[in-house]
């Protein structure tokens, strides 16, 4: 069975339309909220859905995202409890579903035993945004086994290092908009003409920007650099904001974005 992530941007290019990858933290305010977000966000426009595994020290998250896992963590929120929301997911959506997560929390539940699960349970990729690329080796073997997606990163920094990466990736690739941590930016300056250059000639797997985009004009900007847009920080401001009752205003938000990208 091809990978869910592969077959949506094959479509998405068939259609001549870009992705919106959309993210929230598992968990918060609880695991049911959750589970209605997701199915909340596919039925407004998002292609894919990340889903964050909550961790003490989200290193790579801004101040809205590290609440979120806070807020998770004191329901005591583990990975076993996430891995039985997500199959009750699958028996109402076959879209891509991934999880975003630090890799210690991957260490610490048996890697092997995370990847047997994630595809029992049919996650199509992971994203490891603490692993270094040159340590891929870590949960390369066990995803390849299972066909989950590992996601890379790359930043504006990463230069010369970009058609490296990218000659690696499947899935797609996870382009860092800015330097720094998540969370919504009023202004996103990085040259993506310049950082993408690399990948205009050769056959690489998609590639999406994500960190900081806030509302559909920004989304269709940075979009039309690549195949789609991530967004996280400020759907999760809403989850913040309106907790239990956040379904119909996140709904509302991804609507808005499918539209701008749509435009």
């Amino acid at each position: 069975m091809k990978n869910r992530i592969d077959a949506c941007f094959e479509a998405l290019k068939a259609e001549g339309r870009k992705a919106l990858v959309t993210f929230v933290t598992a968990g918060d305010p609880d695991l049911a909220t959750t589970e209605n977000l997701v199915t909340e966000m596919f039925d407004s426009g998002a292609d894919l859905v990340e889903i964050g595994v909550p961790f003490s020290d989200p290193i790579a998250e801004g101040g809205t995202i590290q609440r979120a896992s806070l807020r998770s963590l004191k329901h005591n929120t583990n990975l076993d409890q996430i891995f039985e929301m997500l199959s009750r997911l699958r028996d109402t959506t076959d879209k891509p579903i991934l999880l975003m997560m630090y890799i210690n929390t991957v260490f610490r539940y048996g890697t092997e035993k995370f990847f047997d699960n994630c595809k029992k349970v049919q996650i199509d990729g992971v994203i490891i945004p603490d692993m270094p690329f040159e340590e891929r080796d870590e949960v390369k073997e066990y995803a390849e086994k299972t066909g989950v997606r590992s996601i890379y990163l790359v930043a504006p920094t990463s230069k010369e290092r970009v058609k490296m990466i990218a000659e690696e990736s499947k899935g797609f690739l996870y382009i860092v908009s800015s330097l720094g941590v998540t969370g919504t930016r009023s202004e996103i300056s990085t040259d993506f003409d310049k950082l993408l250059a690399p990948l205009k000639e050769g056959n690489y797997c998609p590639a999406c920007i994500g960190f900081g985009i806030s509302n559909g004009e920004q989304a269709k900007k940075m979009a039309s650099y690549c195949d789609g847009c991530i967004i996280g920080s400020a759907i999760v401001n809403i989850v913040e904001k309106y907790g239990k009752d956040s379904i119909q205003p996140v709904g509302e938000f991804v609507k808005s974005v499918r539209e701008a990208l749509d435009s």
